[in-house]
């Protein structure tokens, strides 16, 4: 038998801000979730989000060291309003923009912003027929 993919993980040095940001974006989690050095969420397709402090991380691995953001999650959106929105919203309550709402030449409308930890997230959502 094959490993089956399963989960998807993301050190973060705040859950706390770092939940808040993805709950924005619609991801659920348990209520107190915020106050744990662990927390996650299954999205569409019964994959895993999972969440871990640095601090975490160090008590099981203690040559952990926090790296360099890297990768990233697209959020795909109703419509291309839906894209300029939220875009607007996160900017809003102090998320910096990496790239302004754009027609992207594959036929989405895309916007990229950085989440607590500096990591890229893409919103988009299809201007026309999806691909």
């Amino acid at each position: 038998m094959a490993p089956t993919f399963n989960a998807i993980g993301l050190a973060v040095a705040d859950m706390a801000a770092s939940l808040a940001f993805y709950r924005r974006l619609g991801l659920e989690f348990p209520p107190g979730a915020e106050q744990q050095p662990h927390a996650e969420t299954t999205v569409a397709g019964g994959i895993r989000l999972m969440w871990d402090t640095h601090a975490s991380l160090s008590s099981f691995d203690p040559d952990h060291r926090p790296g360099e953001p890297g990768g990233g999650w697209a959020f795909l959106c109703a419509d291309p309003a839906e894209v300029d929105s939220v875009h607007a919203a996160l900017v809003a309550a102090g998320h910096p923009s990496v790239k302004e709402p754009w027609d992207a030449p594959w036929g989405q409308r895309y916007a990229q912003l950085r989440d607590p930890d500096g990591n890229v997230v893409d919103l988009f959502a299809w201007t026309g027929s999806p691909q």
